[in-house]
């Protein structure tokens, strides 16, 4: 790489440039450089402690693992296509780790999600994923907004924020970011936005983006946003929905087939991959301190590990349609995007390699079926217990094949370290301390 790199930032009017990593306990890290030193960045990279991997939410301390400590030294390096320029002269570009030698550091979220990208590649296979992201707004100090007015959905709520909203989709036009809908949740102060399916790290580098173009506006507009997906305790949680479609050769596999709904029988040992190893990977994808009390029954959050046309209480909600995808709905935005798509589509990729039957269908909601029509379609709730769900992620043989025994040890380290230093809060006390934690 020459310096035509810096050279396009500068043309497009970037007078500084930022990196970013999605480490395994969820936090989105950051180094900057100025111009001149972004083509050193992308291609020589910058030196970093294998602490980053293990930064935790609680403002300083660090999850080690047998691997991460004080000693050894990595190298972060940024894709330079995809970087990009927002207004005001910040470029960004999302991050990877590799060693001194140049080998991938396995704890690294990002390389992890493009190492399953190209095993469904040499599958044969293709996949899209598009991403939603809830939120909570909150005035710049921190504190809750009025309530006078609000409505779920409603418009009031749409016209009190619409110079906000009318920013977001301007600053992300001008980034490229491509958002379907954004409109305000259940939730009170709740927003919810959806950007257009892409393969899966474009999409995973797209929520990074995302999350800083509306932590920017926010604080354009005297707002503060909270990602946190228990962010009061009066008012809904935030999810992170994740929507996979999977195709081979161009075809997909969730329409077409001759199973339910068109399913493909490729399709439907997809589904069945993913609904079986969703009790060992809740802990990657909804694993935090605060995830456990959004993920109950009646709240749309997905507690039952099971499947289901336009079923929004399944975990794993089938979508027809012109675009039949299933949308994985216990992800929440505590867990890097990366992780998640990694843990999920690995999870389909092996059932598909394993033929695995899929269970029967939840055609109800889970919170009303008696226990022997749940026992009889296998239907299981989700732990409400943090240490239950570590415990499942640490020994899952599926989660540790999927994403690696070192990512899998790094977010097992920083799930306990949450539990171990913060379990003993009451609701309240937690909720308060960890709203912004993982807020940009």
């Amino acid at each position: 790489m020459t310096d035509a790199f810096a050279e396009r930032l500068t043309a497009d009017g970037a007078t500084m440039l930022v990196g970013t990593t999605w480490n395994p306990g969820g936090l989105i890290l950051a180094k900057t450089v100025p111009i001149p030193r972004a083509t050193a960045f992308a291609e020589t990279g910058l030196g970093a402690s294998y602490t980053w991997h293990a930064f935790t939410i609680d403002q300083g301390g660090i999850a080690y693992t047998d691997r991460i400590g004080a000693v050894g030294d990595q190298r972060m390096r940024i894709d330079a296509d995809a970087a990009r320029v927002l207004p005001g002269g910040l470029a960004w570009a999302p991050m990877r780790f590799e060693t001194q030698d140049g080998e991938v550091v396995p704890e690294c979220t990002r390389s992890r999600l493009a190492a399953i990208e190209a095993d469904l590649a040499a599958e044969g296979l293709t996949a899209l994923v598009g991403h939603e992201l809830e939120m909570l707004l909150f005035d710049e100090d921190g504190e809750p907004l009025s309530p006078l007015g609000w409505a779920p959905y409603g418009l009031a709520g749409t016209i009190r924020f619409e110079a906000f909203i009318r920013d977001v989709y301007v600053e992300a036009a001008a980034v490229q970011l491509p958002i379907e809908q954004l409109h305000c949740e259940y939730g009170m102060q709740q927003l919810e936005l959806s950007l257009a399916p892409a393969s899966p790290v474009e999409a995973a580098d797209r929520l990074v983006l995302m999350r800083l173009v509306l932590g920017r506006v926010a604080r354009d507009h005297g707002l503060r946003i909270s990602f946190s997906p228990r962010p009061r305790t009066d008012s809904a949680g935030n999810g992170a929905h994740q929507h996979v479609s999977l195709h081979r050769d161009g075809v997909p596999l969730l329409a077409g087939g001759d199973g339910p709904h068109g399913i493909t029988g490729e399709g439907a040992s997809a589904i069945a991959g993913i609904v079986d190893a969703l009790p060992e990977l809740q802990g990657a994808l909804a694993g935090s301190l605060l995830s456990a009390s959004r993920l109950v029954p009646g709240m749309w959050a997905g507690a039952w590990a099971t499947w289901g046309l336009e079923n929004r209480e399944a975990a794993v909600r089938l979508i027809a349609g012109r675009s039949p995808n299933v949308e994985v709905k216990i992800v929440d935005p505590s867990t890097s995007a990366y992780v998640a798509s990694a843990a999920i589509l690995g999870a389909a990729l092996a059932g598909i390699r394993g033929g695995l039957p899929l269970r029967p269908e939840a055609t109800d909601d889970p919170g009303r079926m008696s226990a022997d029509e749940g026992e009889t379609a296998g239907i299981v709730q989700l732990t409400s217990d943090l240490a239950t769900a570590i415990d499942r992620l640490d020994a899952g043989t599926v989660a540790r094949s999927v994403l690696g025994d070192e990512l899998v040890d790094a977010i097992v380290a920083q799930r306990r370290h949450e539990l171990a230093h913060h379990g003993d809060l009451d609701d309240e006390t937690a909720v308060e301390r960890f709203r912004f934690a993982w807020s940009v």
